[in-house]
């Protein structure tokens, strides 16, 4: 069976409690910055998406009301499902999911608070809270080993180590845009740590693809190279962000033996958009008699 069509985004206006309240799209990135900027370390893979290399690959939305910014929702491009952040008043927040930012599949970041204006249009998978980490030049604590740099010549060795983990494979560019070091046990790679996302412009780096393979784990090796990682992007960059689960103490502590610190705990989690009126009636019982 086909999927069905994906549903239209349009902007619109109408009169909350607190005032007129808009909702479109937006490409206005001052507008979006400013509302970013609010929590910069949060909003950090937003604030990278504003950058001029993958700007127009992604879709926003804003909702604002008597002309001031409540809540921004941002779809990145890419295979499905996509991940979108949305930041903001809950209500706000649900109108941009409603009717602008609508992805069939997701993987949705946004803080705790949001999650039952996200349910009430997705079905949203278990999983447990992330923790942002965050660290700057003055609480970077460098951890030292012999580690090499990555570049797009080293993809195919890099994927081949990633796929003993992984369930995806990075293209040459990710180590061409990015920042990537590696460690090598008897000539062979055995971890490795990179970037997801870096902007000069807004002066953030986001750490990502960290990975020991098994029989080398629990030795410093993700410690050493999240470290040359960080010390690099912290020579040009004023934050460096990271994600981590919540139940991975090993790892939290590792990071945290770095310099990063807790900033936020959040929800990531893969939802799909409910389809027909009793999931969206169901829903909105839910959040109502609190069921």
């Amino acid at each position: 069976m086909a999927a069905p069509a994906r549903p239209r985004a349009f902007g619109s206006a109408a009169t909350d409690a607190a005032g007129v309240l808009v909702i479109s799209r937006t490409r206005d990135r001052v507008a979006l910055r400013t509302f970013l900027e609010r929590d910069r370390l949060f909003a950090g893979y937003a604030l990278c998406a504003l950058d001029d290399r993958v700007f127009g690959q992604s879709d926003w939305g804003i909702a604002t009301r008597d002309g001031e910014t409540v809540a921004v929702a941002v779809e990145q491009g890419g295979p499905s499902p996509q991940p979108v952040f949305v930041a903001g008043e809950p209500g706000p927040v649900e109108a941009l999911l409603r009717r602008v930012i609508r992805p069939w599949s997701t993987y949705i970041t946004c803080l705790p608070d949001l999650l039952p204006a996200v349910e009430s249009l997705y079905a949203v998978e278990p999983g447990p809270p992330m923790v942002r980490m965050a660290v700057d030049r003055e609480s970077f604590r460098p951890y030292r080993e012999l580690v090499v740099r990555l570049g797009s010549s080293h993809i195919g060795e890099l994927n081949r180590m990633y796929g003993l983990g992984f369930t995806s494979w990075l293209p040459a560019e990710s180590l061409t845009h990015g920042v990537y070091y590696g460690l090598r046990v008897n000539g062979r790679l055995v971890s490795a740590a990179g970037t997801h996302a870096v902007s000069r412009g807004e002066r953030m780096g986001i750490v990502g693809n960290v990975m020991t393979v098994r029989a080398h784990q629990g030795r410093g090796h993700a410690k050493a190279t999240t470290s040359a990682v960080t010390a690099e992007l912290l020579h040009e960059l004023d934050d460096v962000i990271l994600n981590v689960r919540s139940d991975n103490p090993p790892a939290l502590a590792a990071y945290r033996a770095l310099g990063y610190r807790e900033h936020v705990r959040f929800e990531e989690r893969l939802a799909h958009r409910r389809s027909g009126g009793w999931s969206l009636f169901v829903g909105a019982l839910k959040r109502l008699t609190g069921w």
